[in-house]
């Protein structure tokens, strides 16, 4: 009997130590939960480099589109000059023959306009043969006028005779300025059959099509038997780049950046058929032509590069970075602890005539020496409280940060740890939910 008392009053300890465990275990729990553990990390003292990225494609510095002025069949290329048919790649010079254009229906124009030339020259030669002709019917109409005034009509001479006289001579005179006009023209005629000719010859000219410049062959737009059509434009035949050795990237920026690029300013870019090789170039020119797509509007700026290797090639795709601003050992924090504010209750009592201020973004700003205000947060005791700083310039990810009261290693708040009492943010009604009731494996 006395066995079993004792039994049923352990028992009974036993139960009262469980109940007592399990009043102290949720009492501490909600004390627990009473109180916010916040995330941080310290206050990184270094180099930050702060850029623009934006995407564009690699040009020619300078191309000229060779075309056509004549209309014609395309009957031959031009050797490049190492002896092989001009095609995409070839390295010409100027005034190297590019193509040729089938030439028959020319070179008749020309053999017609040298026959117009040489009719013309034989009228002219004729008109100035009556012309001397024409003065020595003048000098003798003259000489017979001179004798009637002498004479007079009188009986020597009638008055029929002497009005003959007279009317010779002043129609000898005429024809003498007859003459003279026929002579002019003429040299006129000569004059227009030999632009004619000039015309004629020059279209000729124009059916062996050569390279206006030194340089190499980008695009080969026709083929042999093609017919070309030459109207109010020009076409095409071929597009050659000057020099591949100095290459411009064209670079599209968005209008919020645009701002911070200057001429001068230094460029690094990439391509895809060189991975991990970085190129580097600088702004040359940034054009006012804005594109409007979408309703996102950007600037064309062109970079220019060295391309002196010959590794580059027109048209690749180019990925670059502006490089806006370069500090050296300068205080920074993560981009998200300048966006976190906390909660009016989690503030210092001392501190909390802060409660309104809003975080400020990173900015670029400090590229040109500018800096804007913002704050970061720090712990006090179970609390946080406010630090001014000013804010630099950011890297995408660190921003930097200029204050007295802030120091290398000083842990600044980025946000609030996740509690199982309390979990951080509403649970997606999409999620699949697992029971918090023993058996499942779902934790």
């Amino acid at each position: 009997m006395r066995v079993n008392r004792f039994l049923k009053l352990g028992l009974v300890v036993l139960v009262l130590l469980v109940v007592l465990s399990v009043f102290a275990t949720r009492f501490l729990d909600r004390g627990k939960a009473k109180s916010t553990a916040f995330r941080t990390i310290p206050v990184k003292q270094g180099d930050l480099i702060s850029t623009i990225s934006a995407s564009g494609v690699v040009e020619p510095e300078e191309v000229v589109d060779v075309g056509a002025q004549v209309a014609g069949r395309i009957v031959a290329f031009g050797k490049d000059s190492v002896g092989r048919n001009v095609d995409y790649g070839s390295t010409v010079e100027e005034g190297m023959v590019l193509a040729r254009i089938d030439e028959a229906l020319y070179a008749f124009d020309v053999a017609t306009a040298k026959a117009q030339l040489g009719y013309s020259k034989t009228g002219l030669l004729r008109a100035e043969a009556d012309l001397i002709q024409l003065q020595a019917k003048l000098y003798q109409t003259e000489r017979d006028w001179n004798r009637a005034k002498k004479l007079g009509p009188s009986d020597a001479l009638s008055q029929a005779d002497y009005d003959a006289a007279q009317s010779a001579y002043e129609m000898a005179r005429a024809n003498v300025e007859v003459g003279k006009a026929t002579i002019a023209q003429g040299r006129e005629s000569v004059a227009l059959s030999e632009a004619g000719l000039g015309k004629a010859q020059q279209n000729l000219d124009y059916c062996t099509i050569r390279s206006p410049v030194k340089g190499v062959i980008v695009d080969r737009r026709v083929n042999i038997g093609q017919t070309v059509v030459a109207s109010l434009n020009a076409p095409s035949l071929f597009l050659i780049a000057k020099d591949l050795r100095r290459l411009q990237v064209w670079i599209s920026v968005n209008e919020a950046d645009i701002g911070s690029i200057r001429v001068g300013q230094q460029v690094t870019f990439t391509v895809d058929a060189y991975p991990g090789q970085t190129f580097n170039g600088e702004v040359g020119k940034i054009r006012l032509n804005a594109n409007m797509t979408q309703n996102v509007v950007t600037y064309t700026v062109e970079v220019i590069t060295d391309n002196a290797d010959g590794k580059l090639m027109p048209y690749l795709t180019a990925n670059a970075k502006f490089l806006v601003a370069q500090r050296g050992n300068v205080l920074m924090v993560p981009n998200a602890a300048l966006r976190w504010s906390p909660k009016l209750e989690q503030i210092d009592p001392d501190s909390r005539k802060h409660s309104g201020h809003k975080p400020a973004s990173p900015t670029n700003e400090g590229a040109s020496g500018k800096t804007v205000g913002g704050v970061v947060w720090g712990l006090a005791g179970d609390f946080v409280k406010p630090f001014q700083v000013s804010i630099g310039p950011t890297d995408g990810s660190m921003t930097e940060i200029q204050s007295e009261e802030i120091r290398e290693g000083m842990p600044v708040v980025l946000g609030e740890k996740s509690s199982k009492n309390s979990p951080q943010g509403a649970a997606s009604p999409f999620a699949p939910q697992f029971s918090t009731k023993g058996g499942g494996g779902g934790h």
